[in-house]
Protein backbone atom coordinates (compact mmCIF):
# COMPACT_ATOMS: atom_id res chain seq x y z
CA UNK A 1 0.00 0.00 0.00
CA UNK A 2 1.01 3.42 -1.29
CA UNK A 3 1.03 6.37 0.63
CA UNK A 4 -1.28 8.82 -1.62
CA UNK A 5 -0.69 12.41 -0.61
CA UNK A 6 1.13 13.88 2.33
CA UNK A 7 -0.77 16.69 4.08
CA UNK A 8 1.72 18.67 5.14
CA UNK A 9 2.84 19.40 1.57
CA UNK A 10 0.20 19.08 -0.67
CA UNK A 11 -2.20 21.70 2.10
CA UNK A 12 0.41 22.80 4.62
CA UNK A 13 -2.21 25.17 6.14
CA UNK A 14 -4.63 22.41 6.72
CA UNK A 15 -1.76 20.31 8.38
CA UNK A 16 -0.81 23.27 11.06
CA UNK A 17 -4.67 23.80 12.00
CA UNK A 18 -4.64 19.61 12.60
CA UNK A 19 -1.66 20.68 14.60
CA UNK A 20 -2.67 23.27 16.29
CA UNK A 21 -5.76 21.06 17.72
CA UNK A 22 -2.77 18.68 18.85
CA UNK A 23 -1.53 21.47 20.97
CA UNK A 24 -4.60 21.90 22.30
CA UNK A 25 -4.84 18.42 23.50
CA UNK A 26 -1.68 18.17 24.88
CA UNK A 27 -2.32 21.46 27.18
CA UNK A 28 -5.31 19.90 28.73
CA UNK A 29 -3.50 19.03 31.69
CA UNK A 30 -4.68 15.52 31.05
CA UNK A 31 -2.14 12.53 31.60
CA UNK A 32 -0.06 11.52 28.37
CA UNK A 33 -0.62 8.03 29.46
CA UNK A 34 -4.19 8.41 29.26
CA UNK A 35 -4.73 10.25 26.59
CA UNK A 36 -2.11 7.87 24.71
CA UNK A 37 -4.46 4.94 25.93
CA UNK A 38 -7.99 6.57 24.42
CA UNK A 39 -5.60 7.45 21.16
CA UNK A 40 -4.50 3.90 20.97
CA UNK A 41 -8.04 2.67 21.74
CA UNK A 42 -10.01 4.91 19.33
CA UNK A 43 -7.19 4.14 16.57
CA UNK A 44 -7.88 0.15 16.59
CA UNK A 45 -11.57 0.71 16.20
CA UNK A 46 -10.93 2.92 13.18
CA UNK A 47 -8.06 0.93 11.70
CA UNK A 48 -6.00 3.36 11.21
CA UNK A 49 -2.41 1.29 11.55
CA UNK A 50 -0.69 4.89 11.60
CA UNK A 51 -1.81 6.12 14.64
CA UNK A 52 -2.01 2.31 15.82
CA UNK A 53 2.00 2.43 15.33
CA UNK A 54 2.40 5.24 16.58
CA UNK A 55 0.32 5.46 20.01
CA UNK A 56 1.81 1.81 20.47
CA UNK A 57 5.24 3.28 20.71
CA UNK A 58 4.44 6.64 22.76
CA UNK A 59 2.83 4.39 25.43
CA UNK A 60 6.31 1.88 25.56
CA UNK A 61 8.08 5.20 25.68
CA UNK A 62 6.16 6.10 28.65
CA UNK A 63 6.51 3.12 30.48
CA UNK A 64 3.47 1.00 29.57
CA UNK A 65 3.34 -2.62 29.93
CA UNK A 66 3.39 -4.91 27.10
CA UNK A 67 0.09 -6.68 28.87
CA UNK A 68 -2.40 -3.68 28.95
CA UNK A 69 -0.63 -3.07 25.70
CA UNK A 70 -1.97 -6.45 24.27
CA UNK A 71 -5.30 -6.70 25.63
CA UNK A 72 -6.46 -2.72 25.32
CA UNK A 73 -8.83 -4.26 22.68
CA UNK A 74 -10.44 -6.14 25.21
CA UNK A 75 -10.16 -3.42 28.18
CA UNK A 76 -13.57 -4.79 29.45
CA UNK A 77 -12.42 -8.00 30.04
CA UNK A 78 -9.10 -7.23 31.00
CA UNK A 79 -8.31 -6.43 35.16
CA UNK A 80 -5.53 -4.23 34.14
CA UNK A 81 -6.94 -0.75 33.64
CA UNK A 82 -7.86 1.66 36.74
CA UNK A 83 -12.05 2.69 36.70
CA UNK A 84 -11.09 6.42 35.19
CA UNK A 85 -8.88 4.17 32.35
CA UNK A 86 -12.14 2.30 31.77
CA UNK A 87 -14.38 5.27 31.97
CA UNK A 88 -11.96 7.64 29.54
CA UNK A 89 -11.91 4.21 26.94
CA UNK A 90 -16.08 3.79 27.31
CA UNK A 91 -16.15 7.17 26.49
CA UNK A 92 -13.45 7.17 23.48
CA UNK A 93 -15.71 4.17 21.92
CA UNK A 94 -19.16 5.96 22.45
CA UNK A 95 -17.71 9.32 20.85
CA UNK A 96 -15.79 7.42 18.48
CA UNK A 97 -18.86 5.20 17.42
CA UNK A 98 -21.12 7.94 17.48
CA UNK A 99 -23.05 6.92 14.70
CA UNK A 100 -24.47 3.50 16.22
CA UNK A 101 -25.94 4.40 18.88
CA UNK A 102 -24.90 8.15 19.98
CA UNK A 103 -23.48 8.61 23.36
CA UNK A 104 -25.17 6.42 25.64
CA UNK A 105 -26.37 8.09 29.53
CA UNK A 106 -24.74 5.43 31.32
CA UNK A 107 -21.49 5.61 29.62
CA UNK A 108 -21.90 9.26 30.28
CA UNK A 109 -22.90 9.22 33.95
CA UNK A 110 -19.62 6.53 34.04
CA UNK A 111 -17.02 9.30 32.79
CA UNK A 112 -18.63 11.72 34.89
CA UNK A 113 -17.77 9.91 38.28
CA UNK A 114 -14.12 10.27 37.37
CA UNK A 115 -14.02 13.52 35.49
CA UNK A 116 -14.84 17.49 35.66
CA UNK A 117 -16.99 18.99 33.43
CA UNK A 118 -13.75 20.75 32.06
CA UNK A 119 -11.64 17.56 32.18
CA UNK A 120 -14.56 15.58 30.16
CA UNK A 121 -14.53 18.20 27.92
CA UNK A 122 -10.60 17.81 27.01
CA UNK A 123 -10.89 14.37 27.17
CA UNK A 124 -13.72 14.34 24.05
CA UNK A 125 -11.33 16.90 22.03
CA UNK A 126 -8.64 14.67 22.83
CA UNK A 127 -11.11 11.86 21.08
CA UNK A 128 -12.33 14.28 18.27
CA UNK A 129 -8.36 15.12 17.32
CA UNK A 130 -7.29 11.53 17.06
CA UNK A 131 -10.30 10.44 14.98
CA UNK A 132 -9.21 13.33 12.67
CA UNK A 133 -6.09 11.77 12.25
CA UNK A 134 -7.42 8.62 12.02
CA UNK A 135 -9.22 10.28 9.00
CA UNK A 136 -6.07 11.99 7.32
CA UNK A 137 -4.37 8.34 8.06
CA UNK A 138 -6.56 5.80 6.82
CA UNK A 139 -7.65 8.31 3.68
CA UNK A 140 -3.82 9.18 2.95
CA UNK A 141 -2.65 5.40 3.81
CA UNK A 142 -0.17 7.12 5.65
CA UNK A 143 2.58 4.56 5.89
CA UNK A 144 2.99 2.57 9.51
CA UNK A 145 6.52 1.88 11.11
CA UNK A 146 8.44 4.83 11.01
CA UNK A 147 7.60 6.71 13.91
CA UNK A 148 10.26 7.01 16.74
CA UNK A 149 8.88 8.72 19.99
CA UNK A 150 12.18 9.80 20.82
CA UNK A 151 11.71 12.62 17.85
CA UNK A 152 8.19 12.57 19.52
CA UNK A 153 7.45 13.78 16.06
CA UNK A 154 4.24 16.38 15.61
CA UNK A 155 1.57 13.27 14.08
CA UNK A 156 4.32 13.27 10.91
CA UNK A 157 2.85 11.10 8.21
CA UNK A 158 5.86 9.75 6.05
Amino acid sequence: MNTRIDPRKAAPEVYRAMLALETAVKATGLESNLLDLVKLRASQINGCAYCIDMHSKDLRAEGESEERLYLLNAWREAPFYSDQERAALAWAEAVTLIADEHVPDDVYEQARQHFSDGELAKLTLAIVSINAWNRFGIAFRAEPGHYQPAHKQEHAMA
